[in-house]
């Protein structure tokens, strides 16, 4: 329903509903809390995305002779949470290579199914995308380990890099647990595609909550969830497709000038799910 909404919309409603949720601006940069379900780029049966209302954005923001705003770094369509945009090429470009050289520190809060073991760490797995063979052939961002187990003496053993693997680094804390899942607070050191919703759920055995995709591999399913889940949800299993992705980009760091804490509390639905569930968000 909130991305079907948001795709319906004349572009000039959804610039409004961007310029509501704008948390922070100065003369270089506009901060907005990116809503659930709303693309960054445009594509195919995709109507309204973010790069598209940027020029609408800009002249809400400032006046009409605005130029519009410039994207500096993507979020996925169902991330919800903080988005930098810039207000001009030389900005953009100079955030762009912040975010490129990993001096932009990112904090998401995460649901996820179950508790990762050990509570605290940092998983530093390649990841690669592969075709998934099944009846509806589709792709996948998977894990392409640098070792495994030798089958013959239980020894680690390094394997050879695959061709097109990228290196991927999580760290990971837990914040609370309940209800057969946790609250999780992330920090993607490298930025790779789907790479935090890849370690939660093939690395940690952690699926995020609402993760239909990476919840198994070869089926195209909605997410199977524990009864506990489903009873505090008041959910059938039957209506869990209809679950979104509980994946927030909570915090971002900036090094510009004096370095800018930049914090997007979580969307409603997300809320709702944390006091559902009773998970007990900390002061931070």
């Amino acid at each position: 329903m909130l991305s079907k909404q948001l795709q319906q919309v004349h572009p000039n409603v959804l610039a409004k509903v961007l310029k509501q949720g704008t948390v922070y601006q100065n003369e270089e940069i506009v901060v907005i809390n990116k809503p659930y379900g709303l693309p960054v780029h445009g594509g195919p049966g995709i109507k309204n995305c973010i790069a598209d209302v940027l020029p609408i954005l800009a002249k809400m923001l400032q006046n009409m002779k605005a130029e519009p705003l410039h994207l500096c770094h993507r979020l996925d369509k169902e991330t919800t949470g903080v988005m930098v945009l810039a207000r001009s090429k030389e900005a953009a470009e100079r955030i762009r290579l912040l975010f490129k050289t990993r001096q932009v520190e990112k904090i998401y809060w995460a649901i996820s199914l179950g508790d990762p073991d050990p509570a605290e760490g940092i998983v530093e797995i390649p990841i690669v995308e592969k075709e998934v063979q099944s009846h509806q052939s589709h792709y996948k961002m998977t894990l392409a380990p640098n070792y495994h187990l030798s089958p013959e003496d239980g020894k680690v053993v390094k394997i050879r890099k695959k061709r097109n693997a990228e290196s991927a680094v999580t760290r990971y804390r837990l914040l609370a647990s309940s209800s057969a899942c946790s609250l999780l607070e992330l920090q993607p050191v490298t930025g790779v595609k789907h790479q935090i919703r890849v370690h939660l759920a093939y690395g940690l055995g952690c699926p995020i909550l609402g993760d239909h995709k990476y919840s198994h591999w070869s089926k195209l399913a909605p997410q199977k969830l524990p009864e506990i889940t489903l009873k505090r949800l008041k959910l059938e299993q039957s209506k869990a497709r209809h679950l979104p992705l509980h994946l927030h980009a909570h915090r971002l760091s900036l090094p510009l000038g004096d370095r800018l804490d930049l914090v997007c509390k979580p969307p409603l639905f997300f809320e709702k799910t944390l006091k559902k569930l009773k998970l007990d968000v900390p002061n931070d």
